[in-house]
Order: C-alpha cells, then structure tokens, then sequence
C-alpha cells in the first residue's frame, strides 16, 4: 500500500509503514544522518536528520517518523538550521580533527558530512578522549578516540547479526563500544563477520587490511579470489553446513568439472589465505569439498547444466590432463563438436599417471572423465599426436594441453648412469604397473610435492632405503608440509640443504655425492646463489637415482611452433593463440608444471576464448544450485574463536607404507559440519547495504527531475 506525503513541496507515492528518512532518501531527497542505516533499526541519536512536520510542534528525527497519508514535511528552515549545526559540532568536538591520519580518509561517510554541512568544531570545547587503539583482535582493529557513537556497529552485532558481542561501556565521563569487561573479541564468542567494520561511518572500527573499493571482493573473501578457478568457496561451505550436499557439489560443478579429484588433492591456495586462519586455523576447505562430492548428488548439478544447439564447429584438443579434459568438456557444453586424442590408454594426464593412486584413486579419475563423454566429446586414447600443423587444417580449432611429461636430468656427473631415472618416467611407469628399473636403496632429488610422490612410489614398491635430498633448507622445502610428515613416517631419510655434486659410479649408479649448504637465495633475475659448507661432501650409497627437479613438454622446433623458455609453448597474453593460425595451447605445456587446479583454470580459459574465435560470447558459466540470499542472522556460538580445525583422517603409517590403497578417508561425517560451521562467512558482507553519500542522493534527484 502506498501513501501520499510531500517533502519540501514535492509530492511523493511512498510505501505505507517505512520512516520518512528512508522515504525522502529513496526519492533523492538528501536529508543529512549519521546513525542512520538501511539495514539497521533506527535509534535517532545523532539528531542531523531532525524536519518539521506540518501541524505538528518542534523538530523531530526523521528517522523516527513513520509516513502517513497527506504528511507534509520541510527539511530545511531557519529553525532546523541552528539545530542540524549544533548537533553536527557536538559530535566533532569529540572526533579527532586530522582526517588525514585516518586510514579512511577519502572513504569516511563523516567526511563527506562535515564537507556537505560546512561545519567545524571551532566554536565547541574540543576533547581528547584518550582511548589507546586496540589492535590486538584479529581481522579488525577499535580506534575508539574516532568514535561519534552513531551505535551502528553495536546494532549490527546485535540486532543484524544476533551475535551481541559489542555494547556501551563507560570510562570515566567518556561513553564507548567495547565488549564485555573489555575482552577481546576471541574471548568474547565475536564471529568476526566483519558487519561492525563495514556499518562504521568512520574509522573507529576497520579492517586491519586496507584495500580500495575495487579491491574489496578479493581482500575480504580470499577464499574465492585465491582460487584459480574463483569456486564460490563460502556459498558450498554453507550448504555443506546446511547438510545439503547435492546443492553444495552443485556449486562447485559450476566451476571445476572434476570436484571429486580436486577433494583429494587439490593444492587448496584458499586456505592458506582463508581469514579464519588468522583467528586460529583456516577453514578445511579441500576436505568439505571432499565431503560434499563424495556424499552429493549427482542428480541436481547434471539436470541444470547447460549444453548449447550445435554450431558447426569441430574442434580438436590434444591431450587428456585436467586442463585438456576441461577445455574439452566446456567446448562440448557450448556446442562445438570436440575430439579429445589422448596417447596414453586412459584420461587423466597426471591425475592418472602422476599424482600416486595411494592419493588419486585411479577409479575417481575414470568416473570424472566419464563426465566429458556425458557432454558428447569423442574420446581417442592411445593416440599420440605429433603433426600439429597438419591437424588444424581438419579442424576449425586445435588446442594442445600436452602437459609436461618428460623429466628433467640436472647436467652433473653421471646423470646417464644406468640406474639413473627421470620423476616423471619412474611415476608413469609405476601407474601403469610396468617394470620402473628401481633397485633396493633409492635416492630422490628434489624438495617438492612430485619428489615425494616419487620417493613414497619407491617405497611402496618394495625399496628397503629411501633417501629425498634437495637444495632448500627444511622450513623452506617446495612440499606440502603433510608430505613431509607423511613420508617421515614411512621411513624415508629426509636431507635438506644438500648440492647435488655428482652421481658416482662407473657402470651403473652407485650412489649421490653431496654438498651440505650454508645459504641458498636467487638474485634479481632468479639466478641461484649456493654458498656450501667447506669439507662438507660425502656420499649416501645406492643403486638407484631419481631426478625430481622439473618436468618439461615433450615437443621440439619441428612440430612448426614457436617455443618459449623450457620448451614451452608460447602463445600470446589473453588469447593462447600460438604462432600458427587456428592453433591455441594452454596449461602446463604454457607455463610449466603446476597444479591440477590451475590446470582446470587454464583449461576454462582456453575454452572461453576458443569459444569466442569460434562465434560463440566464451561465457562458460552456470548456475547449477539454487541461489538463496543466506541468513545474515548469525547468531552467537560459544568458543567460536577457539573452535580446532578437524583433523583429516589418515591410516597409520605401518598400514599405508607398502600399500597404493587410499591413504586418507577425508573427514568423517561426525566433523563436518562442525567444519563447515567454523567458516566465518564473509561474503554475508556484501549483503549489507553500501554508504552512499550526498552527492549520490542530489544526483538522483537531478536525474529523476530530467526525466
């Protein structure tokens, strides 16, 4: 129902019930405030918004007024004037008069007030109140010399967010928001939801991270931007903590077609910036999706997913690891017809020949894939390619994500020994159950992730001694700190800090020659500076070398292409067109070896743009589970703070270290939604509405008398 109302003489149809502040505001008439916020119920406090009402006496806070039928207001008069003055010199008489030291100058809604009101306090007492800034609290910091009391920040604790941490408390003569007994906020059951910062007209209460209103999404949900494929990382948690599993794997299908793989092992940069993190320990995010595949149906995330009319098109994609197979898959959704060649007998790339099946089951690999057949992409495995140039006259487009399977050997003494062997071929082979030429006492060389895999595959396979050695000291090793323990547990004799002087042995390797280091950095163009210890070489025997120190794209200047660094494939910035017309790559033959996630968002890339030279707008995206604006009603939990992270489940090492079975059973289901709980929800942030200053109400005000 709406109601009839005039406000400085224009007429105005306004919805029956809401104040008339709002109202005003809603139709571009600028009436000054401070305490006042959409979402937040209105306490008239800070007296700037004070009108006259016909027939009625005094001024009165608009804030406060609910509209009625034929109410005619003024909100300007000699009478208001003096009043709206006063009431704006109060409050900065006891607000800190060099905006410029605040970190929100420029951004403050008390600035662009004082700027519109053209007031100062000179005619008031100023006051210091002496509060010293509090920035012991992780995520936010409490500036309380800055505060006006508008109350903002305390209503959106209590009365947004049903939390109620923050109240008025009183220090001597001075008023401020503080928590109970001055607690910190860990110890205060606070959400760290971040609403308080985000209502604050001015710098009291903000983010200890800065950041510029175009850096805002990134900075405060780091979760998402993190991710190489930007997954809604906050929207499935939540669902997983709603026990709604389908509409949680639904989320993550949206932007990764192989969740079930990534759950195991993704190299989940999101929580090494989740914002839980700095409270006590980052959200399992890696394992909730886990969860959330392993236990969601299928059924909703296949029903919504689009496939678009066919266009004619035939596209050719060269090579079956996860950033071809998402390429493939998402040109098949658009319309293309799309032919995968594969060499090897199976999909995956290193999902299936690299990553060991102790961490990827080969069967969650099978059942993924199965997913771009579902799309309608003709798969040809056992079909090696080599004549690129001469494909992409039978196609409108070829892509090659060939990957880099070829291991690197370091140019030192004896490196061509046999015995000597290449990470990638060692892996490989074993995947495939073919004889890897391992003996009994194996050496790895390497610090990372795919040394690991190499030296656990060994010992595996029956090695009695394993030995990793690499060039970085132990807390700056490349590897997952859960590889390291792991492989400790399994036996596997760890050497940090170690050259690589040469492999010895006349016919055969019969073992490593190193150096202890005594620093190790790169310079400005990333060259490696080694100072050795003196006298520090010995050998560690064996009868088996593993070089694990890269991996490069098998493909040379004759296949007709440029070639980048490390034989890479160069294409240009953007459009991953290579050198020859109608030729793009992407993924690790681009760039280097990397992770499967990033290889998933190269694969989407390529698509995208692939899709755009191909007719079609490269939109790729889906919305595959129901959007649901989420509950902003928290409400409190006890020991939030202090909540432990739950642990992942792994088998002990005296069963895991002979066996390819599953090492890890995730997390169970008694802790998962426990897990999911310990999220804070940042992106319940972007739900609260925006400041918008005088300038904005003026202009729309223009706007609507223009048209």
């Amino acid at each position: 129902m709406r109601v009839a109302i005039e406000i400085d003489g224009k007429p105005l149809q306004v919805e029956s019930g809401m104040n008339l502040l709002e109202a005003a505001l809603q139709n571009g008439i600028y009436i000054p405030h401070l305490c006042h916020h959409p979402d937040l119920p209105d306490i008239g406090s800070c007296r700037l918004c004070i009108v006259e009402v016909e027939g009625e006496d005094g001024v009165q806070p608009a804030c406060k007024l609910t509209v009625r039928e034929g109410m005619k207001v003024i909100t300007d008069s000699p009478r208001i004037a003096p009043l709206r003055k006063l009431a704006m010199e109060l409050l900065l008489a006891a607000h800190p008069e060099d905006c410029s030291t605040c970190p929100k100058y420029g951004r403050c809604e008390l600035q662009t007030l004082i700027q519109y009101m053209g007031v100062s306090a000179t005619r008031m007492h100023t006051r210091v109140k002496g509060f010293a800034q509090n920035d012991k609290n992780p995520l936010l910091i409490h500036d309380m010399n800055r505060c006006v009391l508008c109350g903002r920040c305390v209503r959106a604790c209590g009365d947004l967010r049903g939390v109620g941490v923050l109240q008025y408390n009183k220090k001597e003569l001075e008023t401020y928001v503080g928590t109970l007994q001055d607690k910190l906020l860990t110890d205060s059951d606070c959400r760290f939801c971040g609403a308080c910062a985000e209502v604050c007209p001015t710098g009291t209460i903000r983010d200890i991270i800065q950041f510029s209103p175009v850096e805002k999404r990134d900075a405060l949900i780091p979760c998402q931007a993190t991710c190489p494929a930007h997954t809604d990382v906050p929207r499935y948690v939540r669902f997983v903590k709603e026990g709604k599993y389908a509409e949680a794997l639904a989320v993550v299908h949206e932007k990764l077609p192989f969740p079930e793989c990534l759950g195991r092992v993704c190299a989940h940069p999101c929580e090494s910036e989740c914002r839980r993190g700095q409270v006590n320990e980052a959200v399992s995010i890696r394992n909730i999706k886990r969860y959330a595949a392993e236990h969601g149906s299928d059924a909703l995330w296949k029903q919504n997913s689009k496939h678009l009319p066919a266009t004619g098109k035939r596209v050719c994609v060269v090579g079956g690891g996860p950033a071809g197979m998402t390429a493939a898959y998402y040109l098949a959704k658009q319309g293309h017809s799309v032919t995968l060649k594969e060499a090897y007998p199976t999909l995956g790339g290193q999902m299936a020949y690299g990553i060991p099946s102790y961490r990827l089951p080969r069967e969650i690999v099978a059942k993924e894939a199965g997913y771009l057949q579902d799309a309608g992409v003709q798969v040809e495995t056992g079909c090696r390619v080599t004549d690129f140039v001469g494909l992409a006259k039978e196609y409108d487009a070829v892509l090659l994500a060939l990957g880099t399977h070829k291991g690197v050997r370091l140019p030192i003494e004896g490196s061509e020994l046999p015995g000597v062997l290449a990470n990638s071929d060692f892996l490989r082979d074993a995947a495939m159950e073919k004889p890897t030429g391992m003996g009994r006492r194996v050496i790895v060389l390497g610090g990372g992730n795919v040394a690991f895999d190499c030296a656990r595959t060994a010992r595996r396979l029956g090695a009695e001694e394993v030995h990793l050695a690499c060039l970085e000291a132990r807390d700056k090793m490349l590897a997952d700190e859960e590889e390291i323990i792991q492989a400790q547990e399994e036996g596997i004799q760890i050497h940090p800090a170690h050259t690589f002087e040469a492999i010895v042995g006349a016919d055969h390797a019969q073992g490593v020659r190193f150096g202890r280091v005594k620093s190790f950095t790169f310079d400005e163009n990333r060259r490696a500076i080694i100072e050795k210890e003196e006298n520090s070489e010995y050998v560690i025997e064996a009868d088996t070398v593993i070089f694990a120190t890269g991996q490069r794209t098998d493909i040379t200047p004759e296949a007709g292409l440029e070639l980048g660094r490390g034989n890479s494939i160069a294409v240009q910035p953007g459009s991953l067109r290579t050198s020859v017309e109608g030729i793009y790559a992407c993924g690790d033959a681009v760039y280097g070896t990397r992770t499967v996630i990033q290889a998933i968002a190269a694969g989407r890339q390529a698509a995208s743009e692939m899709d755009k030279a191909l007719g079609g707008d490269g939109d790729i995206s889906e919305v595959l589970a129901p959007v649901e604006v989420p509950d902003g009603r928290i409400g409190k939990m006890e020991g939030f703070a202090s909540l432990p992270r739950a642990a992942e489940q792994f088998c002990a090492a005296a069963e895991r270290e002979h066996s390819f079975a599953p090492i890890s059973t995730g997390l169970c289901d008694s802790a998962v939604c426990g897990e999911a709980a310990r999220c804070l929800q940042c992106d319940l942030r972007f739900q609260i509405t925006g400041h918008r200053i005088w300038s904005d109400y003026i202009q729309q005000d223009k706007e609507g008398a223009a048209q």
